[in-house]
Order: C-alpha cells, then sequence, then structure tokens
C-alpha cells in the first residue's frame, strides 16, 4: 500500500491543493466528451437542439453528480477504514467508447433508414437501460473475474483503450491545430510529469486550458458571432422521467441485444479493470460498489433519457499523480450537472477551441499505456502486448468502416479480395476486434500463463476463449450460437495444447525479486497483501 501520513477520518479534508490540479484535468475532460456527445447528437443524429439541451444534458447530469458524489463518498471510507490522507475517488463520466458506439452502430442506421431522430433517440436510450442492466449483474461477477485474472491481461487491455479510444482521435485533432494543442500538452507534461512547479501553485490544467483559448482567440481559430448567437440559447431544464421513450425502445428489444450484451460485459470488464488499475496505485476499492454505481447510473440515466451510458474513467491513476484526493470528483459531477442544466454546452463550444482541450485525453493515454507495463512484471511484457493488440484492430477496423461508409460504400461492396490485394487485412483484423477488451483479457490471460508455465491455467484460459467465442461475445459480430466455428475450434486446439505440456508437469516459473508485489491480488500467486504505486510523479 502506498505510504502516506496518518488522518483521522472526521478531520480528512473536502478538498486539498492537489484537488485543484485534478478538478480542472479530469472537469475539462468530462467537459471534452459532453460537448463531443453534443455535436454528434445535434450534427450526425440531427436532434433537435431543444431535446438535446432540454433532455439528454439535464438526463446526464444527473447521473454525473450522483456518480461523483458516490464514488466522493466510496474515497472518503475506505480512506477512514485504512486511516488514510492520500486516497484519490474514481473518476467519472460519459463512456467514451460507449459514446461513439450508441451514437454511429445503435441510432446513425435507424435515423438513415427511418429519417427520423426521435426513433433513434428512443433506440438508444433502451440501449444504454440494457447495457445498466448488463453491468449490474456483472456487479456479481466481475469480482470472480478480477480475482482470477492476470494483472498483465487486466492492465493490458485497459492501456489498449486507452492508446487507441482515448489517445487516437484527441491526437488527431491536436495535430489538425496543433500551433494551439501542443503548448498545451507541454504544459500538462511538465506540470503533472515532473516536480516543477508554476508559481504560487497555480494549478497547471487551468493554465494550459487559458494558454490554448488564448492563442486560438488571438490565432483567430474562435469566432465572436459565433459566442453571441450561442449565448441566446442559454435555458434552464431540469431532467424528469421518460418512461414513454424508453417502452418505445425497448419494443423492439431484440436487435439491440447483439450490441448490448458484449458491450454491457465490455462495461463492467473495462470498469474492473479501471479498479484494477487504482489498486496498483494504491487505492484498494470495492469492485462490486463501483459496478452497482455503474449499472445504476445507466439506468437511472435512461428512465430520464439520456442514451450515453456513464462509467468510471480510465485515469485514476494520473489524477492521483496530479494530487486529486476526494474532492474533485465531486467538485466536476456538481459543475457538469449545472452546465447540463443551463444548457452552457452549446456557448462552451464556441469560448474553448477543440485543440487546447484534448491534450488532456491524451496525457491519460501516455500514463495508463506506461502503467500496463510498470505495474506487471518484466517476463509478462509479451502478455501487455496481446492484451493491446485487439484494441488496435477494432479501432482500425472501425476507421477504415468510417472512410469506406464516406466514400458512399462498405467493405463488402469493396470486397475481400480488393482491399487484400491493397495491403488490407481487413476481415482478420474485424474478427480479432470484435469484442476487444473481453478479447484481449482472454489473450493476454493466456499469455501469462503460458510464460509462467502453468499449462492447466492457459488451458482454462483458452476454454474461456472458446465458450466466449461460440456465442459471439468475442471474434464475432452478434451474439448467437456457433458465432464463429473457425475460432472457437482454434482456441479449443490451443486448450489442447496447452494440456499436452502440462501432462509433462513443468516447473513453474520463478519470479524475480519483489514480482509478488507486482503480482499481488491475484489467486494464482502466493503474494502477500499490499501494492506498488504508479512510478510517477505523486
Amino acid at each position: 500500500m502506498t505510504a502516506s501520513t496518518a488522518t483521522p477520518a472526521a478531520k480528512l479534508p473536502y478538498w486539498v491543493r492537489g484537488d485543484t490540479n485534478a478538478f480542472f484535468g479530469f472537469g475539462v475532460n468530462v467537459l471534452v466528451n459532453v460537448l463531443t456527445l453534443t455535436g454528434l447528437c445535434i450534427g450526425v443524429i440531427k436532434m433537435p437542439a431543444g431535446d438535446v439541451f432540454g433532455v439528454i444534458l439535464p438526463a446526464l447530469g444527473i447521473a454525473l453528480v450522483a456518480g461523483n458524489i458516490y464514488y466522493t463518498y466510496l474515497a472518503r471510507r475506505l480512506a477512514a477504514k485504512e486511516n488514510r490522507s492520500d486516497v484519490t475517488a474514481m473518476p467519472y463520466g460519459p463512456s467514451v467508447p460507449h459514446m461513439f458506439i450508441v451514437i454511429f452502430v445503435i441510432m446513425l442506421p435507424i435515423y438513415l433508414t427511418t429519417k427520423d431522430p426521435i426513433r433513434a433517440w428512443t433506440a438508444g436510450i433502451a440501449w444504454a437501460f440494457i447495457i445498466g442492466v448488463i453491468v449490474l449483474i456483472g456487479a456479481f461477477v466481475g469480482p470472480y473475474i478480477r480475482k482470477y485474472a492476470p494483472k498483465a491481461a487486466l492492465l493490458g487491455t485497459l492501456a489498449g483503450i486507452s492508446i487507441t479510444f482515448i489517445s487516437m482521435n484527441p491526437a488527431g485533432n491536436m495535430w489538425k491545430a496543433a500551433w494551439i494543442a501542443l503548448p498545451v500538452f507541454g504544459l500538462l507534461l511538465i506540470g503533472l510529469l515532473t516536480d516543477i512547479k508554476l508559481p504560487f501553485n497555480i494549478p497547471i490544467g487551468l493554465v494550459a486550458l487559458l494558454v490554448g483559448t488564448a492563442i486560438g482567440w488571438i490565432g483567430g481559430a474562435m469566432s465572436v458571432p459565433d459566442v453571441t448567437a450561442a449565448a441566446k440559447d442559454i435555458a434552464f431544464a431540469f431532467p424528469h422521467l421518460k418512461f414513454d421513450l424508453l417502452i418505445d425502445g425497448l419494443k423492439d428489444m431484440a436487435p439491440l441485444l447483439a450490441t448490448a450484451i458484449p458491450l454491457g460485459v465490455y462495461n463492467f470488464t473495462e470498469a474492473m479493470t479501471n479498479v484494477e488499475s487504482a489498486a496498483t496505485a494504491g487505492d484498494r476499492f470495492n469492485l462490486r460498489s463501483v459496478l452497482l454505481a455503474d449499472g445504476a447510473g445507466a439506468v437511472i440515466g435512461s428512465c430520464l433519457g439520456s442514451p450515453f451510458p456513464p462509467a468510471v474513467y480510465v485515469g485514476h491513476p494520473g489524477w492521483k499523480a496530479a494530487g486529486g484526493r476526494t474532492g474533485y470528483s465531486m467538485a466536476t459531477g456538481i459543475v457538469i450537472a449545472l452546465l447540463c442544466f443551463f444548457g452552457m454546452f452549446g456557448l462552451l463550444g464556441t469560448i474553448f477551441p477543440t485543440a487546447a482541450i484534448v491534450p488532456i485525453l491524451l496525457y491519460i493515454g501516455l500514463l495508463i499505456g506506461a502503467q500496463a507495463f510498470q505495474a506487471t512484471p518484466r517476463a509478462h511484457a509479451a502478455a501487455v502486448v496481446a492484451a493491446l493488440i485487439p484494441n488496435i484492430a477494432q479501432w482500425a477496423t472501425g476507421q477504415m468502416d468510417n472512410t469506406l461508409a464516406a466514400a458512399g460504400t462498405t467493405a463488402a461492396q469493396v470486397g475481400t479480395d480488393a482491399l487484400t490485394g491493397a495491403g488490407v487485412v481487413y476481415d482478420g483484423l474485424k474478427t480479432l476486434g470484435e469484442g476487444a477488451i473481453l478479447a484481449g483479457l482472454v489473450l493476454g490471460a493466456i499469455v501469462v500463463f503460458i510464460i509462467d508455465k502453468r499449462f492447466w491455467h492457459a488451458a482454462i484460459g483458452a476454454g474461456v476463449g472458446a465458450v466466449l467465442t461460440f456465442v459471439g461475445l468475442i471474434h464475432a459480430e452478434k451474439v448467437q450460437w456457433n458465432a464463429d466455428g473457425q475460432v472457437t475450434l482454434g482456441y479449443l486446439f490451443l486448450a489442447a495444447i496447452c494440456v499436452l505440456f502440462a501432462l509433462t508437469k513443468p516447473t513453474p516459473r520463478v519470479p524475480e525479486a519483489d514480482e509478488h508485489l507486482l503480482l499481488e491480488g491475484n489467486e494464482f500467486t502466493e503474494a502477500p497483501e499490499g501494492g506498488v504505486p504508479v512510478p510517477v510523479k505523486a
């Protein structure tokens, strides 16, 4: 466990100086995501702005303020239990992968077919509700997965998400306006990854945002008329129940299950890996409590009209390294909720350049990617890479699909032969990337067990991969029996090979000195209690 100065619970402050830094960093993170989903609803699905600002954002605001206050409570409870003052609350906001999936996979096809944005909206609400129910169920099975899954597999698949879905889009937006973004990124790196302090301890996140905004305005990237027009649309809206929309969406539930089931499993697996990441940084939260809150947030939000499931975020170690403790999360939830209630996101999108905001997401991606290697044994580095690969495949095929759609075609219309002739291994990458977070978890675990010469464990892992593939939770486009027989057979053959080697009774790999500390928390080791902090600035 991370060393700290003991502080009685009654004297534990609600706010410390580091919370200011984390608040501006995390708050900007959530701000970017809410601005993005707002633009997607209006620009892609063509939803009326009144429904977006008057229903969806207030509904999301309720879920965010309730969730972040709850996670602040969990952090303070843990601090009191362990008599520590350095516990950092879990960050909580709208799930970034789901944000894009519900728009482009669920809502957009319905809108393009019916030209009815309201019908697309009801489908998104129903989909978010199903996601929440699955996560609630996952609260009772997730702890067992975390108990037995190797840390390299958990952190590796999380790093895959952070490098692709969390980092790549922001990186692209940064280099579209590098003259704004790179100074912001440099300030964040200096302030959060070194021991250099600004005069008077001014929060680096705030300074970076202001510097980027100033450069953008001086350079002519922003427009005063846009700000004036957006200011006229500000109006207060408080959420209310939208059971009618939810019921309408659930009437045609069957098509939604094909993505909701694997993505619901993805949600609780992602939360599980984020809890593992927090534990590696020294804060050991109860996984079931985290998952119940995640599921409840999605259900509550959908009942109020939001199609965007909230989730525990990647990045706890980053906010801990920035000095955040228990106050930053609650403050973020409250501030973002107020902005949602007052319809301020249209105005904010015209004030702050996107390139001044997104570098914080790339910073988080760097930190989580590094953690996957720093907090696992050197011998397991190959397993971390194996866990990364399915997420990279999913991201890559998503980019291909979007590009082809923009050209008015699809991969099926272009044809496998034509794509292969151009050096694009589309079919294989598509299969590899389906259910990426679960696939990464399975592959990473198998590689860890093989490296450690624990072949019975590896055989079980391959068997799990076969079952998940057979029912379509990984390596398949939809949930069904015998979803991909060839991949299922491949996992079974791999399991058979591992069994043959297990019968030779090889001696398991001998861990290196102090490696037991990195492996702590997995049932297949005999590690003592304890943990290792992420080796970045505290």
